[in-house]
C-alpha cells in the first residue's frame, strides 16, 4: 500500500491538527491529503510515501465520516481517494475494520449523535446560522474534524461557526457583540466595520493550514464582448414591462432574470462560442438557464460536433471525440469533477457567486493536467446588469439583485 504526494501536501499532514481549515485551490489534492493526515496522524497508522517509508495498521482506529457535496458522493470520487489507503464503505474489508461514510451536506443531520468519530468536512458548507450549521456545531463537539476548503472566507462574518467550534466563543452572539459594528444607514442588517481584528486574524491563523505550491500550468483569461439589444434593455430597465409576455415586470428577480435572459440570448453571444470552436475543438461550456442550453445544443446540431451535457436532468461523460462541446450547468457541475482533456473553458454566462466561478475554473487546473496553458473565455456584454456582476466577482464578491437596484 503506497501513496504520492506533493512536498504542499506532505507539509499539510504535519500541521494540520483537529478544528484545522484546509485550505487549497481547486484541483490542489485536498482530498488525499486529508486522508493522509487521518490516516497517520489522527489514527496513528504508517503508509508507503514517495516509495519511502513502510506500512503499518492503524494504533488507534476510528470510523471516517466524510460530508460532501451530493455531487462527490453520487460520483464515488471519495471512495476513489480512499482505496489506496485500504478504507471502503464496506466495514469488512476495510483495514481494521473502520467504518467508512459518505454523504452529502443535504444528509448531515443523520450524523449529529455520533461520537468518537473522525469527521472531514469537505467544500465548505456551514457559512450562517441555518440547520446545517446547528449541525456540524454538535458533532464537533464529540468528534475530531477538519475542513477542506478552496475559499474559506470572504469576510469575518464567514468564520464565525468554525470559530465556535474551535472554541473561540460561546455562540454567535458573542461573537457579534464583540466584533461586529452594524451601519446604522442601511434598510437590512449591514457590517460597517469589525473592531478588534488584529484578534479575528490571529484566530484565523491558528485554525487555517494553507497549502501553497507553484502551479505549472498559467491561466489565460479573456473577455469577450457581445451585443445586446439595447432599445428592449430601455424597456425592462426603465419601463419595467416584460416584453416577453406584454405585462408589468412583477419583482426584483424577475427584472434580473430578464434582463439576463435578453444579453444572454443575443445571437453574438452564440457566434462568440461558434468562433472559439475553430481555435479550441475541445470545450466545456457553463450556463445558467434552460434557453441557453436550447441554443448550445442548436449550435452543436449546426457544427455537427459531439455534444453532452451535465446538469439537474443529465449526467452524460465527457465525450471522447477529436471535437466536443460539454455543456455544464453551474449549479450542478460547478464541483466534484475534473477534466484533462481540455485545456479550454467558457462562462457562456456568469454566475452570481464567486465562489462557484473559481470552483467551475478548477475543473481544468489539475495537478494531472499535461497542459500548462489554460484558456477561460468570459462572454459578457457591456449591459450594466453583466458589469455589474462582473464588478463583484472580480471584488471576490457575490452578486445581490436587490442591492443592484438599489431596492
Amino acid at each position: 500500500m503506497a501513496i504520492n504526494l506533493y512536498e504542499h501536501q506532505k507539509d499539510a499532514v504535519e500541521k494540520l491538527k483537529n478544528g484545522s481549515i484546509l485550505v487549497g485551490g481547486v484541483g490542489s489534492g485536498k482530498s488525499i491529503t486529508a486522508l493522509a493526515y487521518y490516516f497517520t496522524k489522527e489514527c496513528g497508522g504508517k503508509i508507503k510515501t514517495n516509495s519511502e517509508g513502510g506500512y503499518s495498521a492503524m494504533k488507534r482506529p476510528k470510523d471516517l465520516y466524510i460530508i460532501t457535496t451530493a455531487r462527490k458522493r453520487d460520483t464515488l470520487e471519495w471512495q476513489k481517494e480512499c482505496c489506496p489507503f485500504l478504507l471502503s464503505t464496506n466495514p469488512e474489508v476495510s483495514i481494521c475494520g473502520v467504518k467508512v461514510v459518505i454523504d452529502s451536506w443535504n444528509n448531515i443531520t443523520k450524523y449529529a449523535h455520533i461520537k468518537n468519530a473522525f469527521f472531514i468536512f469537505d467544500e465548505q458548507k456551514v457559512g450562517g446560522s441555518g440547520t446545517w450549521v446547528k449541525t456540524y456545531l454538535k458533532i464537533c463537539r464529540s468528534n475530531n474534524w477538519i475542513l477542506l476548503s478552496a475559499t474559506p472566507g470572504d469576510t469575518w462574518m464567514d468564520y464565525i461557526p468554525v470559530f465556535i467550534a474551535n472554541g473561540f466563543y460561546k455562540n454567535r452572539t458573542e461573537f457579534l457583540r464583540r466584533h461586529v459594528v452594524y451601519s446604522n444607514f442601511s434598510k437590512y442588517p449591514k457590517v460597517d466595520h469589525y473592531v478588534e481584528v488584529a484578534t479575528l486574524v490571529k484566530r484565523r491563523d491558528q485554525i487555517l493550514i494553507n497549502m501553497r505550491f507553484k502551479k505549472k500550468t498559467t491561466a489565460h483569461e479573456k473577455t469577450v464582448i457581445t451585443e445586446f439589444d439595447r432599445t428592449l434593455y430601455d424597456t425592462l430597465m426603465i419601463k419595467r414591462w416584460n416584453f416577453y409576455e406584454d405585462r408589468p415586470i412583477k419583482d426584483v428577480s424577475e427584472l434580473c432574470y430578464l434582463m439576463r435572459k435578453l444579453v444572454n440570448s443575443d445571437p453574438s453571444r452564440i457566434e462568440a462560442v461558434k468562433t472559439l470552436t475553430k481555435t479550441h475543438p475541445r470545450l466545456i461550456v457553463f450556463y445558467n438557464f434552460n434557453y441557453e442550453l436550447e441554443l448550445l445544443l442548436k449550435l452543436g446540431e449546426e457544427l455537427q460536433i459531439t455534444t453532452a451535457q451535465w446538469n439537474g436532468h443529465k449526467h452524460e461523460p465527457i465525450p471522447e471525440t477529436k471535437s466536443w462541446l460539454y455543456l455544464v450547468q453551474y449549479f450542478a457541475g460547478a464541483e466534484a469533477w475534473n477534466c484533462i482533456e481540455t485545456n479550454a473553458m467558457i462562462f457562456y454566462s456568469q454566475s452570481y457567486s464567486y465562489k462557484t466561478t473559481i470552483q467551475a475554473a478548477g475543473r481544468i487546473d489539475r495537478l494531472n493536467t499535461s497542459f500548462t496553458d489554460l484558456y477561460y473565455y468570459y462572454l459578457r456584454s457591456m449591459a450594466v446588469i453583466d458589469l455589474s456582476i462582473q464588478k463583484a466577482l472580480r471584488n471576490k464578491q457575490s452578486f445581490n439583485e436587490h442591492r443592484f437596484l438599489d431596492i
